[in-house]
């Protein structure tokens, strides 16, 4: 007896099991997200009760220190900790989707210590000084790295691709932070604003929420769109060329997306890694391969790490606080361990 064949399913999509989840799941990180964004504003080193919070928020001309605390410090830091969470969200997924890396992310790929060094190179040759500056000597540091780290990892006689471009980010990271080292060794005022920008914090980082925030928001609302776009390049050259996609063209466009988001985050708060990886992680587990649902969902779990990971930082010590980057490295590092060892597994 012959068996007739199944039609197969629709090529413009990959498995979307969980798709269905998407509306419940998003409304939930919404909210999380809220929460979370709530307590970055009324808990902190200062003590300031619920219904003084609520007061000054709806009064806010009213005066007073508490009220300068929330204002000029709690916010604005609130607000650039959920910009940079979701930028480096979505960097994080569309990088794994085009490099087809589960661990792929801006700090793992060398990303930002390629920033880092342009930033130090500016400092020394052009006098760069505020997040102005800075922005694009990452942004720049940021793309030739990506550029490099991409060739290196990708070539023939490389081995997997998910293997070789985690050791060429390695390998690239290691080699530009010994430059940064012997740059900056002999040279103190670079040394000190460069003490200044690579913490990965948002301590003392309120003012650059004006000057970054544009090119954060440029590249999400640039990077909502590409959800189709990224669903098909999956799907592999031939298959995406068959469908009249230029691929060229579009990794072309994911990759400088990705970048300026990078980059902008970077060059605001420094080098925080993990948040991408762990993000777009937390976004496929939930809602599947989608990317249509997945990535705005990564930005949104991103902003929430990095804003749940700010206040416990400011929690966790009496009279002090611990750098973003130190709790986000807490999380993603035992995240990455357990990835690597599920190895292929991990479906981008």
């Amino acid at each position: 007896m012959t068996q007739t064949a199944l039609p197969a399913a629709p090529p413009t999509a990959p498995a979307r099991t969980k798709s269905s989840r998407g509306v419940p799941v998003a409304v939930l990180a919404g909210l999380t997200l809220t929460a979370l964004v709530v307590a970055s504003i009324g808990l902190g080193a200062r003590d300031i009760s619920p219904a003084q919070v609520l007061d000054i928020l709806l009064r806010p001309h009213g005066g007073g220190y508490d009220s300068d605390v929330l204002w000029s410090e709690r916010i604005p830091r609130t607000l650039l900790g959920v910009a940079v969470g979701a930028s480096l969200g979505a960097s994080g997924l569309v990088m794994q989707a085009l490099t087809v890396n589960p661990l792929a992310d801006p700090g793992i790929l060398g990303i930002e210590q390629g920033a880092a060094l342009f930033v130090v190179l500016g400092i020394l040759f052009l006098d760069f000084s505020g997040v102005g500056g800075y922005f694009w000597a990452a942004f720049a540091g940021s793309g030739v790295t990506f550029l490099v780290v991409y060739l290196i990892g990708t070539r023939r006689g490389a081995g997997s691709p998910a293997v070789g471009l985690v050791l060429a980010g390695v390998a690239v990271a290691a080699v530009m932070s010994s430059v940064i080292t012997l740059l900056v060794v002999r040279d103190e005022a670079a040394f000190s604003h460069l003490r200044f920008w690579s913490v990965g914090q948002l301590t003392g980082r309120a003012g650059f929420l004006a000057e970054a925030a544009p090119f954060m928001l440029a590249g999400l609302l640039l990077v909502l769109p590409l959800g189709r776009t990224l669903n098909v390049l999956s799907l592999g050259d031939e298959t995406a060329l068959g469908l009249g996609v230029r691929v060229g063209r579009a990794r072309l466009l994911c990759a400088s997306v990705a970048v300026l988001l990078c980059a902008a985050a970077t060059a605001a708060v420094g080098p925080v890694a993990f948040v991408g990886l762990v993000a777009a992680h937390c976004a496929r587990l939930l809602v599947g391969a989608d990317h249509r649902w997945s990535l705005p969902l990564s930005m949104v779990c991103g902003a929430a790490l990095l804003v749940g990971a700010d206040t416990a930082g400011r929690l966790v010590v009496d009279h002090g606080e611990i750098q973003v980057s130190v709790m986000t490295a807490l999380v993603g590092t035992p995240f990455f361990l357990w990835l690597a060892r599920r190895g292929d597994s991990v479906r981008v």
